[in-house]
């Protein structure tokens, strides 16, 4: 697309100093606006994980730095071509304005008004049948599986998420309970193959997620 994004991360929105994640943002997106004028190309601000950065979930506790991150964006949402980071104020200091996009699990964990239509414009992403062969096909190019046997499986369990049918069982337990000076276990790769019992995918259909209304 000819795009050169200016990218930051949910981990970037949180620090020990008071304003500083503020200052982040107007930095990166000042940043942004550079890129546009001194190289002639289409930028933009990405800040991924919004939600993990800024949302509430729960008890947890809003930081200032978290409102500080969150009224700084809503100030570039309504006045994106005056961004300053602490220098003095100049009639001729003009910011190109700069597309930011945000990318989240759960915006409603985020603040009401940041969110509200005028101001963030929402585009969600539900995968298509084909959208969902042609991932857990990428999962299993390597065993010589093709994409009508993918699609076989895909369609026995509709409702599966990815990382229920390419997971490795038990992991995290064989990793963190290894013994000091133990070697690591060494991954076999089983023989791929795809026959579906009929009586057996009836009894793991009851343990599939329900489709949402």
């Amino acid at each position: 697309m000819g795009v050169e994004p200016v990218i930051m991360s949910a981990g970037e929105l949180e620090s020990e100093k008071a304003g500083e994640p503020g200052r982040l943002i107007r930095d990166r997106y000042r940043t942004a606006s550079q890129v546009i004028q001194n190289q002639g190309k289409m930028s933009c601000l990405m800040i991924n994980d919004l939600d993990a950065g800024v949302g509430r979930f729960g008890n947890t506790q809003m930081t200032v730095n978290n409102q500080i991150a969150v009224g700084t964006l809503m100030n570039l949402a309504d006045n994106p071509n005056r961004v300053s980071i602490g220098q003095k104020w100049r009639e001729s200091d003009v910011t190109h304005r700069v597309p930011i996009i945000v990318t989240g699990n759960d915006f409603s964990t985020l603040y009401a008004p940041l969110i509200r239509d005028g101001r963030m414009e929402k585009f969600y992403w539900q995968p298509t049948r084909e959208d969902i062969i042609s991932i857990v096909h990428g999962m299993y190019r390597k065993d010589g599986l093709s994409v009508e046997e993918v699609a076989r499986v895909v369609d026995a369990f509709p409702n599966q998420v990815g990382e229920e049918i390419g997971g490795h069982e038990q992991l995290s337990v064989k990793l963190l309970k290894r013994k000091k000076g133990e070697e690591l276990p060494t991954f076999i790769p089983p023989k791929a193959d795809i026959k579906i019992d009929p009586w057996s995918s009836i009894g793991l259909r009851k343990f599939q997620p329900t489709k949402p209304t």
